[in-house]
């Protein structure tokens, strides 16, 4: 698979057609490339909570900012096997690993590789999070059996340098690029009510679309004001604004998983209802909390319970045990 070539014209023709039209192509996109009405779960645990030397102006987890979260260091390989043996049982296929790192030393890599294959022989498919990486770290966890990497880009890089200055837009490039040359499926979104603006989110896509091969998941969140943050004080991303999002990357990157992700709480039933047919086909799920307190989920039982309402079927797409 090749890198999408796109205009940032042909993107905003996408998105500003009328909105029935959009939702109809999007959900006809969804249905030409994955089996209509499955949705795919994935769980992420939070394997070491805050002290990142990084100020992402949107994260809780920062040095920089006076969120009140308590810290904790790397959970033991006993804990993080725990918690991925009740995801399966939730009914998830993938376990994603997240750290607050500016990015993982040698060391932590290591650990980690020991306890990838242990994940994957519970039959889950394996994902990470850990911030940038240096040369080789990626080739060392493809030899642990890592399946996904994720790094998103966030927002366009017109508007990235205003969330976060201890790192720029190429730093993640980079990092992005290591995943791929690595062969690690690429798992890259953005976050949505940032103080951007619609032609920062269709940048933002369209850097998306550069990246090869490009991306096999892509999360879109929606900003949680977190207190204590530079972006506390920011307003709510208006819903359909969000769901026209989610349809347009839906239609330009048709194979992805689009995610649902943070923010998803403070969505009603309905409005989530609207993602879905807008072409959204995967969910973080199954843990009390995305990644902190300020990033709350719904229980695994109210979100099995209303994807039964709706005729939508958890994917059973497990690896061998």
């Amino acid at each position: 698979m090749h890198k999408i070539s796109l205009t940032l014209e042909a993107i905003r023709k996408i998105y500003e057609q009328p909105f029935i039209d959009l939702i109809l192509q999007a959900q006809n996109t969804l249905r030409a490339h994955f089996t209509p009405n499955t949705i795919q779960l994935s769980t992420l645990l939070n394997i070491k909570m805050g002290g990142c030397a990084e100020n992402c102006g949107y994260c809780s987890q920062s040095v920089h900012h006076s969120s009140n979260i308590e810290p904790y260091k790397l959970l033991t390989k006993a804990e993080i096997l725990a918690a991925a043996q009740k995801a399966k049982q939730n009914g998830a296929t993938r376990f994603c690993l997240g750290a607050a790192w500016r990015g993982p030393t040698h060391n932590q890599i290591d650990k980690l590789s020991e306890i990838i294959p242990e994940i994957k022989k519970l039959g889950l498919e394996t994902c990470s999070t850990l911030g940038l990486l240096k040369p080789g770290q990626a080739e060392k966890l493809k030899e642990a059996g890592l399946d996904y990497y994720n790094h998103n880009l966030n927002s366009s890089e017109n508007h990235y340098k205003s969330i976060v200055s201890t790192h720029s837009f190429n730093d993640r490039l980079d990092t992005i690029n290591q995943v791929t040359e690595a062969d690690i499926k690429l798992c890259c979104g953005g976050i949505l009510g940032m103080g951007e603006n619609e032609e920062d989110r269709l940048s933002m896509l369209l850097s998306l679309s550069k990246i090869s091969p490009p991306p096999n998941s892509i999360p879109i969140n929606m900003l949680i004001p977190i207190p204590g943050t530079p972006l506390e004080k920011q307003p709510k991303i208006e819903v359909l604004e969000f769901v026209k999002l989610i349809a347009t990357t839906r239609i330009l990157f048709p194979s992805a998983y689009v995610r649902l992700s943070a923010g998803r709480d403070t969505l009603t039933r309905t409005e989530e209802a609207l993602c879905y047919l807008a072409g959204a086909n995967s969910i973080h799920f199954g843990s009390e909390y995305l990644l902190t307190e300020y990033t709350p989920l719904p229980s695994a039982e109210s979100d099995l319970a209303f994807l039964h309402t709706l005729g939508i079927q958890p994917e059973s797409k497990q690896l061998s045990e």
